[in-house]
């Protein structure tokens, strides 16, 4: 290391200054990373060359070289001979070495503290779940032995939640019960923000947000009003006063059901039946897509909160009135709703925070999830991480799905699949643990803190009011010549059959039906390819598309515009017309009928053909 060589100099001279800046003591560990390099507490600033060579001189410099040159130096008997700036720099070499191993050391047995403490605690939170046993003690007593003094309330477990636990107990109110139980007034409150909510010509497949959902959530309202036992059903969704939709969005409330005992007074703050309540929530003169909704879910709480405490106090009054020797100024018991559901994960959110500000019970239905919904998305591989959370806010969704978990007393599924490979997606529910936690609850045994909303399959039903069975007994050929020639016919025909029939060259095939909205989802496209690219199955059945309701595709939003044009592109390709219908319209009363027409037909199902085409199906819900 020749002393004239001032670039060397300079370069010892800058190792020596930056080793005398490393201290152990400023570097901060994240926890479970891989083992840190050695820097100072500026380590996140920008690119530093002194720290780059000091780094590169701790981590490759050889030992016995360092102590030979060492041992040479200190040797030398001559102090002016010796040289002070090597022997230094040696030392502080293996100095800042030794000291950088002792670290990676510690944050070594640090991690593995970490992970034996995460594994124990692992295997005691399942030994505590595997206790199942009849001898099991309901409570499990303090260490301090201060349980024996406490209430009831105060040796409840405490529950497992961001948001407050609601203490209450489930029960469902059916026919089967005593007159006693019947006779109880409740009230109920539903949640479905997004999409055109409607009772009455419902516009499904409109869009991507107005579908199933709107159906299920109406027909479940006016279900719960006529049922025993049940006052009041509010269904809580977004007021829309724009031109782009139909006035009747902007009506604060709609009436869907009378209540069935005939003593409603008509006022509709305290009256009984069903109604869909509007709400304004974000801009009121525009109909947004449900991710842009989410800035806009506290401003719909607290709207909600203000509805719902208005209704009880009002039902309380006309249903609880004070005593007649009360005092002037008494005031009657409000009727807190019995439930609150929200559908989907933004009435999750809300159904969630406005259970726990009037410590009622919540029961929510997902309809579609968001981390089944990303998974198939990385799947497809057509869109990456960032764009998929961009276009779906699939993050934010997420959050509020896992917190409706983790307030709901109940999640309504519609098969086990979804709670098996759908919902076990989710940090709060684990299905084993969820199956141990209600036998310790039907056991009466503590679950130790421990909390999982019940899961409980109610698959979707059907409408059957517009059903007509009155020709069920009809002979098939007269049903056929019927279609051809409908002046033949006995009585009117429904008129979708003439919109569907006029697509058809020769209306006599088999029909093979598919009905639901314009959305990517629902894989119609391969549907087409599929009947375009077999010859035989053309030859054989016609194929009916029955895919929402649109004026202009130009004009659709969403994927639905872009699915239709898909549609009518393969139409082309393949050449299929008058084999292919697609009408523009249809309404709720015309799908038995659309069913009837594809059963008079002779719907095709499990055709042996290189691509098998099973039967039309409803819309999942």
């Amino acid at each position: 290391m020749a002393v004239g060589n001032e670039w060397i100099n300079g370069y010892l001279e800058a190792i020596l200054d930056a080793g005398s800046k490393l201290r152990v003591q400023g570097v901060s560990l994240p926890p479970l990373e891989p083992a840190p390099a050695l820097a100072s507490e500026e380590s996140s600033a920008a690119y530093n060359p002194t720290r780059y060579f000091v780094e590169e001189v701790v981590r490759s410099f050889d030992d016995q070289a360092l102590h030979k040159t060492w041992t040479k130096v200190v040797a030398m008997r001559n102090s002016q001979e010796r040289n002070n700036r090597l022997e230094n720099l040696c030392w502080r070499i293996w100095n800042v070495a030794r000291q950088k191993k002792q670290v990676e050391r510690d944050y070594s047995q640090e991690v593995a503290r970490r992970k034996q403490e995460q594994e124990l605690g692992s295997l005691e939170a399942a030994e505590d779940l595997s206790e199942l046993s009849e001898g099991e003690k309901e409570t499990v007593p303090k260490p301090d032995g201060a349980a024996a003094h406490l209430s009831a309330d105060e040796q409840q477990p405490q529950q497992r939640t961001r948001l407050a636990r609601i203490n209450s107990e489930v029960r469902l109110v059916s026919d089967d019960e005593d007159e006693q139980s019947k006779d109880r007034n409740l009230y109920i409150v539903l949640v479905s923000i997004h999409g055109l909510v409607r009772g009455e010509n419902m516009e499904l497949g409109r869009d991507s947000d107005t579908g199933g959902q709107v159906k299920y959530v109406v027909e479940l309202a006016r279900a719960l009003a006529a049922t025993a036992g049940v006052h009041r059903v509010d269904l809580l969704t977004r007021q829309i006063s724009c031109p782009d939709v139909d006035w009747t969005y902007g009506e604060p409330v709609e009436m869907l059901e009378r209540l069935s005992s005939g003593d409603d007074d008509g006022d509709e703050s305290g009256g009984g039946g069903a109604y869909i309540v509007r709400l304004p929530c974000g801009p009121r003169d525009q109909y947004i897509p449900k991710e842009e909704l989410w800035p806009h879910i506290p401003e719909f709480v607290d709207r909600a909160l203000s509805h719902v405490t208005n209704v009880a106090r009002a039902l309380g009054e006309q249903l609880q009135p004070p005593p007649s020797d009360a005092p002037a100024t008494a005031l009657a018991a409000p009727v807190w709703p019995y439930v609150i559901h929200g559908h989907y994960a933004d009435a999750a959110e809300v159904a969630a925070n406005l259970a726990s500000a009037l410590n009622v019970p919540m029961v929510m239905t997902g309809h579609s999830l968001g981390r089944n919904k990303l998974e198939q998305l990385l799947k497809l591989g057509r869109m990456h991480g960032p764009e998929i959370q961009g276009t779906y806010k699939i993050a934010r969704r997420i959050e509020a799905e896992e917190t409706g978990l983790d307030t709901a007393e109940m999640v309504v599924t519609s098969t086990k699949q979804e709670i098996e490979e759908q919902w076990g997606l989710y940090d709060g529910f684990d299905l084993m643990v969820e199956r141990k936690l209600r036998v310790r609850q039907r056991r009466g045994v503590s679950s130790l803190g421990r909390y999982m909303p019940r899961m409980a399959v109610i698959p979707p039903g059907m409408d059957f009011s517009f059903v007509d069975t009155q020709d069920t007994a009809d002979g098939d050929g007269a049903d056929l010549q019927m279609l051809i020639d409908p002046v033949k016919a006995k009585k009117a025909l429904p008129p979708i059959w003439s919109e569907i029939l006029r697509f058809f060259t020769n209306p006599h095939k088999p029909m093979i039906l598919a009905l639901s909205r314009p959305d990517p989802k629902k894989n119609i496209t391969t549907l087409l390819k599929a009947y375009g690219e077999s010859r035989k199955l053309r030859e054989l059945a016609n194929l009916t598309l029955i895919l929402g309701n649109r004026d202009d595709i130009d004009d659709m939003a969403g994927g639905g515009g872009t699915v239709l044009t898909a549609v009518l592109k393969l139409i082309d390709r393949y050449d299929l017309y008058g084999q292919v219908a697609y009408p523009k319209h249809h309404k709720q009363t015309d799908v038995p009928h659309i069913y009837r027409l594809a059963a008079k037909t002779k719907v095709v199902q499990n055709l042996k053909s290189p691509h098998p085409v099973f039967p039309s199906t409803m819309p999942k819900i």
